[in-house]
């Protein structure tokens, strides 16, 4: 474990992806974990990731829920079950209990609140299936066929210029690209 990154993240409250692994929870390969994604520390063994999954930043990964605490003495609690090949966009909340299949989408801002079935994309709050994975993939394909689409130098990874960054604001106006 690197000791600048766990320092970094403990000054910020929060744990590594390793930590988080030597306390239980279990991930699976190529786990893409993005800027403020919180995966609940006080239970993580409850989580379960599988391969190629991304959260987008300030996800949320809970597997316990106070709100029974006060009335009832006791906090719910549940495994969180994520499949293989799932994206969970940016803000979105998984709570306690849920499954999320292989194959999904979550939308941006969601709050899932049952489990997912595989092949799906869901999105909302609470987040409803919209369609399925590859009904969504078909129509961004053909949407993509008559977009603006742009290579790594259009990135700040490679320091796009600020002539690419002018054009490719010009060019998506009123419309969406699509960026390798």
């Amino acid at each position: 474990m690197n000791p600048l990154k766990e320092f970094v993240y403990r000054l910020r409250g929060e744990y590594t992806t390793e930590r988080l692994v030597s306390m239980g929870m279990h991930v699976g390969k190529d786990f893409k974990r993005l800027k403020g994604v919180i995966l609940d520390p006080s239970h993580c063994w409850l989580i379960d990731i599988g391969d190629r999954v991304t959260m987008a930043p300030g996800v949320h990964i809970l597997c316990h829920d106070a709100s029974t605490k006060t009335a009832l003495g006791y906090t719910k609690i549940g495994r969180v079950t994520i499949g293989n090949n799932v994206f969970i966009g940016a803000s979105s909340v998984v709570l306690p209990g849920v499954t999320i299949g292989d194959d999904v989408i979550i939308g941006v801002n969601s709050t899932v609140t049952h489990d997912i079935p595989a092949g799906m994309v869901a999105a909302g709050c609470p987040a409803r299936v919209l369609c399925t994975t590859e009904a969504y993939l078909e129509k961004e394909c053909a949407r993509m066929a008559h977009a603006p689409c742009y290579g790594e130098e259009y990135t700040l990874r490679r320091d796009v210029s600020m002539e690419k960054r002018e054009q490719m604001k010009s060019e998506l106006s009123g419309r969406i690209g699509y960026i390798d």
